[in-house]
């Protein structure tokens, strides 16, 4: 953690979309809460589906309004390079649950992130104005966590390797890594390890290039805690999956080890278990029951027949604490 930052920042991230980032994000923050803990969720993805799973169309509208509270109308000043950044309080993400906030998502994330891109080469140089630009999304998740006193801040972030989530991941303490059991999840490791490895010495320079004392900047160190094996189809079986996911599934640890751990390792960003690996779990495929969620904004376990929910669903439902609940407890031992 940084200094002056107690809360601790987890970034939820795959460059392959549709492995169920945001409903994990959302579901664990959730489990958190219920044990006393403040949680402060960050929607640093464009497409805002964070942001759609807790507020209402009309609390993103006022997000998205010039006095706004959305990620991007906090660092606008920076972006238009007319100021710096505002410190606007986030948003209650529900009325029903206590102890979760939320910074709304914004599609114009989409343009801070052509400033990034045109300014990285600078800030590597040592420019001020720069480098403030590259920290800006730090510096406001530092105060809107301190506004809420947050015990843990998640990032829910978009599946490429841009720009953007560069400058995120660079303020991450730790991140997860969401996925699928298919090819498309294993090859992406491979982007995944080399990019992280290649991003943290290139932050290594621009912290060595800084010149402004005046500047918070992150480590850009984030660690490894693991992976989430999600939206696998369950079978009564050893593996708990069909045999066609079972085979792509099997795999995931093996290319972890190789495209992730093995790369992250000598730079001190991999979280050592007790059991020497790095699954932290498995969701699977809850298939109809993830809409019903949506829906009502709340989490599946808490769905009820006056959500819509009918017969063996609900107790399936129900059901779905247990798959979250280990995977809290492991986040509150690095508490």
């Amino acid at each position: 953690m940084y200094a002056g930052r107690v809360s601790l920042r987890i970034g939820i991230f795959n460059n392959k979309g549709g492995v169920g980032k945001t409903t994990y994000t959302y579901h664990v923050a959730h489990v958190l809460a219920g044990m006393g803990k403040n949680i402060l969720l960050v929607d640093a993805d464009p497409q805002c589906n964070l942001s759609a799973y807790c507020l209402a169309d009309k609390s993103i509208e006022q997000a998205w309004s010039p006095s706004g509270n959305s990620l991007f109308k906090n660092i606008e000043r920076v972006h238009e390079s007319i100021g710096d950044i505002y410190d606007r309080r986030p948003s209650v993400a529900s009325e029903e649950y206590e102890g979760i906030w939320i910074v709304p998502g914004d599609p114009m994330l989409s343009d801070f992130e052509d400033v990034l891109a045109d300014t990285w080469n600078r800030a590597k140089g040592g420019s001020s104005a720069d480098i403030r630009k590259q920290t800006a999304i730090h510096r406001y998740i530092n105060a809107a966590e301190e506004k809420i006193d947050s015990d843990v801040t998640f990032i829910d972030m978009g599946p490429n390797l841009g720009p953007l989530n560069r400058t995120i991941l660079t303020a991450c303490d730790y991140f997860i890594v969401p996925v699928a059991p298919d090819l498309f999840s294993i090859r992406g490791t491979q982007n995944l390890g080399n990019k992280l490895v290649s991003w943290r010495s290139e932050w290594d320079q621009v912290k060595g290039a800084s010149q402004a004392v005046d500047i918070d900047l992150p480590s850009g160190r984030p660690v490894f805690l693991g992976y989430v094996r999600q939206q696998h189809n369950m079978r009564s079986n050893e593996d708990g999956m069909t045999r066609g996911w079972a085979m792509f599934g099997n795999r995931l640890e093996a290319a972890i080890q190789q495209n992730i751990v093995e790369k992250l390792e000598p730079l001190g960003q991999v979280q050592h278990w007790s059991d020497d690996g790095w699954d932290l779990g498995g969701i699977p495929n809850l298939h109809s029951l993830v809409p019903y969620s949506q829906e009502a904004r709340k989490p599946i376990f808490d769905c009820t027949a006056r959500d819509g929910l009918r017969g063996a669903h609900q107790s399936k439902a129900r059901e779905t604490r247990e798959l979250y609940e280990p995977m809290a407890e492991t986040l509150v031992g690095l508490l």
